[in-house]
């Protein structure tokens, strides 16, 4: 891989509560456990390219505080370079997540340090950002932040990936610089005025094509355990199905998704087995509990796939 994957985002510590079901508003529900985990959509993605074998550079925020720290070292563990991360006098960020027993969650997210990245971090990163093969970035950062890093890689031509994530609308100035628009079926309601739901076969195909004529290059619908849709600037049109397994958590998931896409994309594989490839990595990541601990190796996707394809040659 010659030139390095770099994500421009959040890095949070993740506060994370088990329980047997999500409490509604205004309820109290007993836990059964509590778990930190690093997390972040920026650091997740980064971690998550990382180990299944991409060179990964990141830029963000940390607090000056113990957060700091071992988020930090957490990505230097995860052979993620973290030279282009700053250390602010605030609090790093935090998720609070509270998971039920089908491993669904529900997921507030406090800025902190992240809300002080700047377009200004991103001009004094210039040299870091330009030498990237292709760039990731999502919505728990400044939005003015994003838009200043889609202006960069417009003006250097380098493919940007964005997960717009939370939910928000977006300006077209910015939706035209995106390559490859990864939203989920909530983000993309969002985005295209849908009602929020489960889209159909129909909805999904019309809210591809908005967004493909509100300037995005490619866009990748990403439907959880239903697998992903493509719809792509060559024409190609694609249901990519899920890897059915028992889901423990879906923390990061989608995450867990875009950096092995932007992976398999760098090795020059053509988008629709770099969505193959990438679902297989998602799938394993629910598996397990926690953001970035549950990002497999390339070794276990590998074996995964073996696996997955012993098990339909069986049937």
């Amino acid at each position: 891989m010659s030139k390095p994957i770099v994500v421009v985002g959040s890095i949070n510590l993740d506060l994370v509560a088990a329980t047997k079901r999500i409490p509604i508003a205004g309820e109290t529900v007993a836990g059964i456990s509590f778990r930190t985990f690093p997390g972040g959509k920026g650091a997740n993605q980064a971690v998550a390219a990382a180990r299944v074998g991409g060179a990964v550079r990141m830029v963000g925020k940390l607090g000056a505080d113990a957060f700091g720290i071992e988020l930090k070292n957490n990505l230097m563990v995860a052979n993620v370079d973290t030279d282009g991360i700053g250390i602010v006098p605030t609090s790093s960020g935090v998720a609070l997540i509270t998971t039920d027993e089908d491993g669904q969650n529900a997921i507030t997210v406090v800025a902190g340090a992240n809300g002080h990245l700047s377009p200004g971090d991103l001009d004094g990163n210039l040299d870091l950002i330009r030498d990237a093969g292709i760039l990731l970035t999502q919505l728990e950062i400044p939005l003015e932040t994003v838009e200043r890093l889609a202006e960069i890689a417009s003006a250097n031509e380098i493919p940007l990936m964005l997960d717009p994530a939370p939910a928000r609308p977006l300006p077209a100035s910015l939706l035209k610089r995106v390559d490859w628009l990864t939203p989920n079926e909530t983000e993309t309601c969002t985005l295209t005025g849908l009602p929020p739901g489960d889209l159909d076969r129909a909805s999904l195909e019309d809210a591809a094509q908005q967004l493909l004529a509100a300037g995005c290059r490619n866009v990748i619908l990403k439907l959880g355990g239903k697998g992903c849709y493509l719809a792509l600037s060559d024409g190609t049109r694609r249901f990519v199905p899920a890897f059915t397994v028992k889901a423990v958590d879906t923390t990061a998931a989608g995450d867990a998704f875009n950096g092995a896409f932007a992976v398999a994309h760098m090795r020059g594989e053509d988008p629709v087995e770099s969505a193959f490839w990438a679902s297989a990595v998602a799938a394993i990541s629910v598996t397990r509990a926690g953001a970035q601990a549950s990002m497999p190796t390339a070794m276990e996707v590998d074996r995964f796939l073996d696996e997955m394809g012993s098990v339909k040659a069986e049937r």
